[in-house]
């Protein structure tokens, strides 16, 4: 019997550039244009960039070992003032890459960036119920489903819970 060998894809995570740009639009666009995890199917370049880059705390990429970016997520406060301890994150990744690690990547190098950040928690405030996906790798990574809104997502066919995931972070030492 022959050995079985996975291939797996060198996954670095760096802080993003402004030349990292146009391939997370690249990414970012066909999700977001899709309607089916993301809330802006209408979203126009200028506000994802808004969005994804200008309005966080910070936004890295997963990048292969020849820099290609692999996906991007970001972390941002998840309310002003009194609510600024629990971060808020997103992730993408290019469909060309799925199921070879990059968003558990992502969301463990996310985790860590957020402790060194100060964060306490982190919260994913819509996570569409349908992106099974999705709601499996987080619960995975430690995420609690902490409730649901019921309806709350328009998909093509018709309105879909969506849950809210939260998790305790673990304090890093410096």
């Amino acid at each position: 019997m022959a050995p079985r060998y996975k291939w797996r894809v060198i996954i670095l995570i760096r802080p993003y550039t402004a030349s990292d740009w146009p391939a997370v639009w690249a990414i970012i666009r066909p999700i977001f244009h899709a309607g089916k995890t993301y809330a802006f199917s209408n979203i126009t370049e200028i506000q994802a960039e808004d969005f994804w880059v200008r309005n966080v705390s910070a936004t890295f990429v997963a990048v292969d070992e020849n820099d290609c970016v692999l996906g991007s997520y970001y972390i941002k406060p998840n309310q002003p003032l009194l609510g600024a301890h629990i971060c808020n994150a997103a992730y993408v990744v290019d469909e060309s890459q799925r199921g070879k690690g990059v968003a558990s990547r992502m969301c463990e190098h996310s985790q860590e960036a957020a402790s060194r950040q100060g964060f306490l928690a982190m919260q994913f405030n819509f996570v569409v119920s349908t992106n099974t996906g999705a709601v499996r790798l987080w619960e995975k990574l430690g995420f609690a489903i902490v409730d649901k809104i019921p309806e709350a997502f328009q998909s093509a066919g018709g309105c879909v819970d969506a849950f809210i995931m939260h998790k305790q972070l673990q304090a890093i030492e410096s």
